[in-house]
C-alpha cells in the first residue's frame, strides 16, 4: 500500500518571535502585519503608541502582538522593551530594525540638529536595537535554529543622492554596519541582512523643512510610482524564511520605474 501523501509544509516562520522597530507606519507596519500573518509573535516598537496599537489591531491575530511604545534613541526604552518581550513571548529570534527619519537640503543650508536626529535614529537606533537583542539571537543560533537581524537601510546609501548628503552617509554606514556584523555574527550562526528600498509609499520625507528640497521630493514622488510597503515586507519574509544555512545578505529593491540614476529636476532627486 503506498504511503499517504505528505501533509502541507510547515510555514518556516510559524512560531517565531519577532521584533519590529518603526512599526507604527510604513515599511515597519507592513512588516509587522506580514510577520503576524505568517505565524510569528511580534513585538511592535515605535514612538507613537496609539498608532502602534492600531497596526496591532489590524493584524491577522492581535493576540500574537505586543505593543511597546519605544524611542530607539533611548537605550533604557529598548531594555524595557526586551523585558516586556521576554515576559510575553520569550526571546526574539527575528529582529527588524526599521525606524528612520529623512531630512534633506543643499549641504550649505543643512540644519545640524536634523543631521544629529538622522544619525541618532537611523544609525544609533539600529546600533542600540541590534545590541539590545543580540544575545537573544545568538542564543537562538546556538540551538541550530534560524536567527535573523534585518537592518532596513535605503537606496541612498548605495548611489549618489544630491541634496541628501548626510542622509546618504548615514545609510551607507548602515550598509557597512550590516557587512561588519555579518562577518562577526555569521560564524556564530546569526544571519545579518540589509534591505535597501528605493522610493516607497510611506511618510518618510515628511520631516523635510527646506522648501526647495521638499518641492523636489514631491516632484520625485510624482515622477516615480512608489512601491507599496507590503512589497518591501515580502523581501524580509523571504530572507527570514530561507534555510538557516542561507543568508540573503544585501538586497536593493526598487520600484520598477525608478532608475538608479534618475535625473532630478531641482538637484534633489536620485542620481
Amino acid at each position: 500500500m503506498p504511503p499517504p501523501p505528505p501533509g502541507p509544509a510547515r510555514n518556516a516562520l510559524d512560531g517565531r518571535v519577532a521584533v519590529v522597530t518603526g512599526a507604527s507606519s510604513g515599511i515597519g507596519a507592513a512588516t509587522a502585519r506580514s510577520l503576524v500573518a505568517a505565524g510569528c509573535c511580534v513585538a511592535l516598537l515605535g514612538r507613537r503608541g496609539d498608532r502602534l496599537q492600531a497596526v496591532a489591531d489590524a493584524t491577522a491575530d492581535p493576540d500574537r502582538t505586543l505593543v511597546v511604545a519605544t524611542d530607539v534613541s533611548d537605550g533604557l526604552d529598548l531594555a524595557d522593551a526586551l523585558d516586556a518581550l521576554h515576559d510575553r513571548f520569550g526571546p526574539a529570534d527575528l529582529v527588524v530594525a526599521g525606524a528612520g527619519v529623512l531630512t534633506g537640503a543643499p549641504f550649505e543650508d543643512g540644519v545640524p540638529a536634523e543631521w544629529i536626529e538622522m544619525i541618532d535614529v537611523n544609525l544609533g537606533g539600529i546600533l542600540r536595537t541590534a545590541q539590545t537583542f543580540a544575545r537573544d539571537l545568538l542564543a537562538t543560533a546556538e540551538t541550530g535554529r534560524a536567527a535573523d537581524l534585518f537592518l532596513i537601510g535605503a537606496l541612498a546609501g548605495q548611489v549618489r543622492f544630491p541634496g541628501y548628503a548626510v542622509y546618504s552617509a548615514v545609510e551607507a554606514a548602515v550598509a557597512q554596519l550590516a557587512r561588519a556584523l555579518r562577518a562577526e555574527y555569521g560564524r556564530r550562526g546569526v544571519r545579518v541582512h540589509v534591505v535597501a528600498p528605493g522610493l516607497t509609499d510611506t511618510d518618510l520625507g515628511s520631516e523635510i523643512s527646506h522648501d526647495g528640497t521638499a518641492r523636489g521630493w514631491a516632484e520625485h514622488r510624482d515622477a516615480v510610482v512608489p512601491m507599496d510597503p507590503d512589497d518591501v515586507a515580502r523581501t524580509v519574509l523571504f530572507g527570514a524564511g530561507l534555510p538557516p544555512g542561507a543568508n540573503l545578505a544585501e538586497l536593493i529593491v526598487l520600484p520598477t520605474r525608478q532608475d538608479l540614476y534618475l535625473p532630478s529636476r531641482r538637484g534633489t532627486g536620485v542620481r
